[in-house]
């Protein structure tokens, strides 16, 4: 019983220290491992919330939980890989610079936490902080092939997009069994990628990860099917 309860708040802490990890392969300059940490803690952060609904063992603690492994995986994780790989040429201003990210993405948590208004499946208030921080992650994957200048763009536009009132379209509405195709099929196709250009440094705590995110989609569309 305890484990039942304990599980999603376990998912959560894994994408806590995928983000960590993440940030010690930026600082050793293992560019790619770290942004395949950050996408390992997206498949966590998708799966804690939907386990807890499953089980039945949602909690304030959880919920709190969470915000604060997207701020650190999502929102510093991607801030120093930015830097790293793109701002580090302008010291103390590029460091500056790369900070503003998790700031922004902090105050949209928190906006969100406190919004009375959480029911609508159909759009978001505003770039969520976790496709942001997963977008960075992924621009860095292809970081040689895209222009320095391209990426600044991206990340000042993510930062602003993030605290803006804009409408994003959500895919909470999609039935899981199709939007788990999508992005089981992505992360298999981004993965062949990686795998034949970074063997070696290849971390191999993403063949743990994606084997079991597969596997959680797999039942959910059992159940559903059901």
């Amino acid at each position: 019983m305890y484990l039942r309860r304990s599980l999603p708040n376990i998912l959560t802490l894994g994408n806590i220290y995928c983000g960590f990890l993440s940030i010690g392969y930026a600082a050793s300059g293992q560019f790619r491992n770290a942004a395949i940490l950050i996408i390992i803690g997206m498949m966590l952060d998708a799966m804690d919330g939907r386990v807890a609904r499953m089980l039945g063992v949602e909690s304030e603690l959880g919920k709190e939980l969470d915000s604060l492994a997207d701020v650190v995986t999502f929102g510093v994780a991607p801030s120093f890989l930015v830097y790293y790989t793109t701002f580090m040429n302008l010291g103390v201003l590029g460091f500056a610079i790369a900070g503003l990210f998790p700031l922004f993405g902090a105050y949209r948590l928190a906006r969100f936490n406190v919004s009375k208004d959480k029911s609508s499946l159909q759009y978001f208030i505003g770039v969520p902080i976790t496709a942001a921080g997963g977008i960075l992650a992924i621009l860095t994957l292809f970081g040689n092939l895209i222009p320095s200048v391209i990426i600044t763009v991206i990340f000042t536009g993510l930062c602003f997009l993030m605290v803006s009132r804009v409408r994003i379209p959500s895919l909470k509405s999609v039935p899981l069994p199709k939007y788990g195709t999508i992005v089981s099929l992505f992360l298999g196709v981004m993965l062949f990628i990686i795998y034949r250009e970074s063997y070696a440094s290849f971390p191999y705590l993403i063949y743990i990860a994606t084997p079991i995110y597969i596997a959680y989609l797999t039942y959910r569309f059992v159940k559903i099917k059901r």
